[in-house]
């Protein structure tokens, strides 16, 4: 499904569309901070005379704890995460326009989004206040155990123990509910978060392609 962007004949035109998984995995791999490949179950894309300028991803965490935490066991099969956003140098739209875009595509799923904004990066998360997430404060940091390849601690073998451990980061936490407005109402009714004021600060861009590399902590040492 695409959607043309623009009406004025002067302006170069574009589209927004769903894409597939290994387009989104193709553009994101190279230019996203993380590094790794995130799990994609709907991926969208912004064209500009048919070359790919932005990607938003949503999948499903990858902890269960979250998904349960957000408005209860009820709803927890509900929760996906936006977990990729991620553009390729200046684009003709604001960046807003993608991602509400985006979540009206995802509407007619009755979906719960959670997505986060890393103080590491030093984000604070104004795409999802353009686009009227609702803020519910900031994670703690801490420490997760620590998979060599950058890949999630969910793969940790604990047969392999080697004492060490990956630093994450405080993030700021949104939700969104992508549904209808008597949907919503019964979501706001079971979230488990406060709300609080969207948090002000100055934005950084991050350099497309330069990855972040994990603060790695060994508690084996003296």
């Amino acid at each position: 499904m695409q959607k043309s962007l623009f009406e004025n004949e002067n302006i170069v035109s574009g589209s927004f569309s769903s894409i597939t998984y290994k387009q989104a995995v193709d553009f994101l791999l190279p230019r996203h901070y993380s590094g790794r490949k995130p799990s994609i179950t709907f991926s969208f894309g912004y064209f500009e005379n048919n070359e790919l300028k932005a990607v938003c991803t949503f999948g499903k965490p990858a902890s269960n704890s979250l998904c349960i935490g957000v408005c209860g066991k009820e709803y927890s099969e509900k929760v996906f995460e936006l977990n990729r956003l991620c553009v390729d140098g200046e684009i003709e739209i604001q960046l807003s326009k993608f991602v509400a875009w985006c979540l009206n595509e995802l509407k007619a799923k009755d979906l719960i989004l959670v997505s986060y904004a890393d103080t590491q990066m030093n984000h604070n998360g104004y795409i999802y206040q353009a686009t009227n997430w609702i803020y519910t404060g900031m994670t703690k940091a801490r420490t997760d155990k620590y998979v060599e390849g950058g890949k999630h601690s969910r793969h940790y073998d604990n047969e392999n123990q080697n004492g060490l451990r990956k630093y994450r980061s405080a993030k700021h936490r949104y939700i969104y509910f992508a549904t209808s407005k008597t949907k919503r109402k019964e979501y706001m009714k079971k979230l488990n978060y406060q709300i609080e004021p969207y948090p002000k600060g100055e934005n950084k861009k991050y350099e497309l392609g330069k990855f972040i590399e994990p603060i790695v902590i060994n508690t084996n040492a003296s």
